[in-house]
C-alpha cells in the first residue's frame, strides 16, 4: 500500500496526470521518490509516439520541433522549469550563499531568469530540430535518466536547507532502497541507450555524467547543498546537455562521414 501511495504521490507532484489523493505522510512518502524517473517514461513514450504519427509528415518542420520541446513541459506543468528560471536568478546575482537562497524563495522572476529562459528554449528548439529516429529514442531514455539522477542526488548529496521541497523527499524517503532503485534505473537506461546506438548512446551518458558532477560541485560551492530548485535546475540542464551531446555527436559524424 506504501508503494501504491508513494507512486501517487510521485506523479501528483512532479506530473500534471490526473492521480487519486492520498495523504501525504512520512509513511506514504517514502518510498515516492522510488516512481520519479517513470514520469519520464511518459514523456519518453509521449515524445516518441508523436514523432510516429507526425514525424513521416511534418519531421523537420516548426511544428513537429515545437510539439517534441512542448512535451516535457505539458506533462511536468513546467515545476523543473521553475527552478531553472530561479536558480538562474539566483546565480546571476553574485550575491552571498544567504542571498542566493534567499532569492531561491523568491516567486518573483528577475531578468535573467527570463534571459535564460529564452535562450534555453531557443537552444533545446534547435537541438531538437536536427533529431532523427535514432537520436531521438536515446533522448527519449533521457528523460529517465535525467529524473533518476536527479532522485539520486536528493538522497544522497548534501542538503543546503532543511526545509523545502527536496528535504521533504530527502528526510522521508528510505534512503537506502531509494538508492538502489535509482542505480536500477541508470544502469537500465545506459544499457538501453548504448543498446540503440553505441556512440550516440555513449555521448548523451557522458553528457549525463558530467552534468551531474557538475552539479555537485557548482551546488555545494554556491549554494552549500542542494534545494528542491537546484534539483529542477539540474534536471532541465542535464536534458538540454544530453540533447546537444546527442545531436552534435551525430552531425559530426555526419558531417565526416562516419558510420555510427
Amino acid at each position: 500500500m506504501d508503494f501504491i501511495k508513494g507512486f501517487f504521490i510521485a506523479f501528483s507532484m512532479y506530473s500534471k496526470l490526473p492521480m487519486p489523493r492520498v495523504d501525504w505522510t512520512k509513511q506514504s512518502m517514502k518510498y515516492s521518490m522510488c516512481f520519479f524517473p517513470l514520469v519520464g517514461v511518459v514523456i519518453g513514450t509521449l515524445v516518441l509516439l508523436w514523432d510516429r504519427l507526425a514525424g513521416s509528415l511534418l519531421h523537420g518542420s516548426p511544428l513537429y520541433t515545437a510539439v517534441l520541446v512542448l512535451i516535457p513541459v505539458a506533462v511536468s506543468g513546467g515545476i523543473h522549469l521553475d527552478g531553472l528560471l530561479d536558480t538562474a536568478d539566483a546565480l546571476s546575482s553574485y550575491k552571498s550563499m544567504e542571498e542566493k537562497l534567499a532569492i531561491l524563495k523568491d516567486s518573483h522572476a528577475g531578468a535573467f531568469a527570463i534571459i535564460i529562459g529564452i535562450c534555453y528554449f531557443i537552444l533545446y528548439f534547435g537541438f531538437y530540430s536536427e533529431v532523427t529516429t535514432v537520436s531521438l529514442q536515446i533522448l527519449a531514455i533521457g528523460f529517465v535518466l535525467s529524473r533518476a539522477l536527479s532522485g539520486l542526488a536528493v538522497v544522497s548529496f548534501r542538503l543546503a536547507k532543511n526545509t523545502g521541497l527536496a528535504a521533504a523527499f530527502s528526510d522521508t524517503a528510505v534512503k537506502k532502497i531509494v538508492r538502489v532503485i535509482m542505480a536500477i534505473y541508470i544502469l537500465i537506461c545506459g544499457a538501453l541507450m548504448i543498446w540503440v546506438n553505441l556512440v550516440l548512446g555513449l555521448a548523451g551518458l557522458v553528457g549525463a555524467a558530467l552534468c551531474f558532477a557538475w552539479y555537485r560541485f557548482m551546488s555545494y560551492r554556491k549554494f552549500g547543498g542542494i534545494t528542491g530548485d537546484l534539483a529542477g535546475f539540474f534536471l532541465q540542464i542535464c536534458e538540454l546537455v544530453m540533447a546537444g551531446c546527442v545531436i552534435g555527436t551525430e552531425l559530426i559524424c555526419k558531417g565526416n562521414g562516419f558510420t555510427y
